[in-house]
């Protein structure tokens, strides 16, 4: 066998052994075997450079290189669907397609398709000869971008065919979805490193289709599922078979696809999808129903929005029923206490439930909770469960209502109501074992001074076993101390300090917002911080030159000033500046600066390819602009990405907003 018959080989094994792990979950060949058949067809790719492939599966890991997107423009369409969440609308729209086409087309009735509509990024994909030419996502319909490097690191999705009986050139749609165990992952890593939480996992699996760096992209384990196939040449004249065959072909087709002849079967593959749903491995949030034969689909055409021979049934939000084991109460780093239910575990959109944060006692007295009491869960489609309800029918005889702590779970001290809000809080700052620590976790955090190897568990072993008291002590921690500790080796002894050290070049305004300095968030802190521009100058100032800062309010001056007026903080401050901790604006930074956007308000939405949100807030304040959460009539333009949300493109356009694109604000700046 030749060099180039040996690859050839090694890639057909390689992607058939990929097919049957990642879309038939039944794998044939040992984890070992696949890994050492791998390694071959690396060696021989890069002994023998003029016989690579970019199709190999050897280039499934992405690459770490950045580059932005390219808007390609759909040759047809990718239209959104007319929905519903009424039984009795899709039977309607059954019989509405049947009266249509009962005259017309020579078939006595329409047979429809049933599918699950997986709650993730639509995908368009193009195939010629067999092989993947093209990625490209939905956008705005018209137009999308070309994701076809982060695609192809989705190894669900054949980059070469099997077969030989599908067309030459065809489009297939599908969805781009992150697995319910790829999503819990995904989060855990990044309450960990104290980055957002991803709301769901539709949010996550396109805001991971979008990232610039396709090795990035391969790790977090995406997935895919297809339910269209758009060709000249269709291989067969009917929905159900065509998807039939892009099975075959090598595509992950739900085997719940169902062919259905009666309104009878419509309605009884609801209740049964209603139900099953609950146990799939990936998110949905309803059903799809398409008209199965092509012609018929083709004399029922499309409106200016959606086709006419599709409708999509939308789930009502998840709900369950399970039992409150005990209300707990627990103490946050600025004090707040917050009753949390710990419940009976239940199975709710993919995931178990066991606690839902019921916020504050005016909450728990509004549901009536009493102990022990069977309770109404949801999702809703985001990920955070809460209580919606409470089932009284099943309340247990001789129970009382759960009653709100008067006096810290923690450290015993009287609670105090903050006027003119919901919450009590502890008042003992200083001396309260989860406030202090939580002002650890939250000054190691990725947003903060962002120091590897601490988080929420080495934060409490830490103060607990007397090493810190407070965050100046982080920099006084050796390795050889911390090695001592259970649990702590000589790896992550070494990266937290490494971590102590690297969190000397954190920027100023990092610096504010590590401090736990109530109501300053990373915004404010950036205000304050430019406002300032050091912090012997923040400790100075009164309430009115603090409010003289832009979005600085009497709330917020005032707590500074409360927090600035506690000799500890002074001292932990003065500490954290002989340790090396930047305490100042860097001169540069004063520099770039510019009034470009002075006077304007800018809302951002949507997902960014070019700079995150982060960084497009930062670029509005240096230059001048005001970043606000909502549009109103005071909103200068809205800088719009992927996927901004309905609701505001809607009342931009009623208000007559401007909306711009990435490229055009950039550009803006340039000028």
């Amino acid at each position: 066998m030749s060099i180039s018959e040996r690859i050839n080989w090694l890639r057909s094994e390689l992607n058939r052994h990929n097919h049957a792990y990642y879309v038939e979950n039944n794998p044939t060949i040992s984890d070992y075997d696949y890994d050492m058949m791998m390694k071959e067809l690396e060696r021989l790719e890069r002994e023998n450079p003029e016989l690579d492939d970019p199709l190999s599966p050897s280039h499934r890991v992405g690459s770490d290189i950045t580059k932005g997107f390219t808007q390609v423009t759909h040759v047809h369409p990718m239209l959104s669907l007319g929905n519903t969440y009424s039984m009795e609308e899709v039977d309607e729209w059954v019989r509405r397609c049947d009266e249509s086409l009962g005259n017309t087309d020579g078939l006595k009735s329409v047979s429809v398709v049933g599918e699950m509509k997986f709650d993730g990024t639509s995908i368009s994909l193009i195939y010629e000869n067999g092989r993947l030419v093209r990625a490209v996502t939905r956008g705005d319909g018209e137009k999308g971008d070309d994701v076809t490097d982060n695609i192809k690191t989705i190894r669900s999705i054949p980059l070469v065919l099997h077969g030989d009986d599908y067309p030459k050139a065809f489009e297939i749609r599908g969805e781009i979805v992150l697995p319910w165990k790829a999503f819990d992952r995904l989060n855990e890593e990044r309450a960990f490193n104290e980055e957002p939480l991803f709301a769901n996992p539709r949010n996550a699996a396109s805001g991971t289709l979008k990232l610039q760096n396709s090795a990035e992209v391969s790790r977090r384990g995406l997935d895919a599922y297809f339910y269209y196939l758009i060709s000249d040449e269709l291989p067969c004249d009917n929905h159900y078979d065509n998807m039939t065959k892009a099975r075959s072909w090598g595509f992950k087709v739900s085997d719940l696809m169902t062919l259905m002849d009666s309104i009878e079967d419509v309605d009884s593959f609801i209740k049964r999808l209603d139900e099953e749903r609950r146990h799939l491995p990936v998110a949905t949030d309803g059903l799809v129903f398409k008209v199965n034969n092509i012609r018929q689909q083709l004399n029922l055409g499309y409106t200016s929005k959606s086709p006419r021979w599709a409708i999509a049934y939308k789930f009502a939000a998840e709900r369950a029923v399970t039992r409150l084991r005990f209300v707990s109460f627990e103490v946050g780093r600025m004090g707040i206490v917050t009753p949390v239910a710990n419940l009976e575990p239940v199975l709710l959109s993919g995931t178990i439930v066991k606690r839902a944060s019921l916020h504050n006692e005016d909450i728990v007295r509004s549901l009536g909770i009493y102990e022990h009491d069977m309770l109404y869960v949801e999702k809703g489609g985001e990920i955070i469960p809460k209580i919606t309800g409470v089932d009284e029918n099943e309340r247990e005889k001789g129970t009382v209502p759960v009653k709100f702590v008067t006096h810290c779970p923690a450290c015993g001290t009287a609670l105090i109501r903050i006027p003119g809000e919901a919450s009590w809080q502890c008042p003992n700052k200083y001396g309260c074992r989860p406030q202090m620590i939580g002002r650890i976790e939250h000054f190691v955090g990725r947003h903060a001074m962002d120091i590897e190897g601490v988080g929420e568990e080495n934060s409490a072993l830490l103060f607990d076993s007397g090493l810190i008291r407070n965050i100046s002590d982080l920099y006084t921690l050796k390795q050889e101390k911390l090695e001592m500790l259970d649990r702590v080796g000589p790896r992550t002894a070494q990266r937290i300090v490494d971590g102590v050290e690297a969190s000397k070049s954190v920027p100023f305004d990092r610096v504010i917002y590590a401090l736990s300095i109530p109501f300053v968030g990373e915004t404010v802190a950036r205000k304050l911080a430019r406002g300032v521009k050091n912090i012997d100058t923040l400790i100075s100032m009164s309430r009115d030159e603090l409010t003289s800062i832009d979005d600085i309010g009497p709330k917020i001056a005032d707590a500074i000033i409360d927090y600035l007026s506690v000799p500890g903080n002074i001292e932990i401050i003065n500490r954290l500046r002989d340790y090396g901790v930047s305490m100042a604006l860097p001169e540069e930074d004063m520099e770039e600066r510019s009034d470009i956007l002075t006077g304007k308000t800018i809302v951002i939405s949507g997902v960014f390819s070019i700079h995150s949100r982060e960084e497009y807030k930062d670029l509005i304040e240096k230059n001048g602009g005001k970043n606000s959460g909502s549009i109103s009539k005071k909103t200068t333009f809205v800088l719009a990405g992927d996927n901004m949300g309905p609701s505001k493109l809607e009342k931009a356009r009623s208000l007559g907003v401007p909306v711009i694109n990435e490229t055009e604000f950039l550009k803006m700046l340039e000028g």
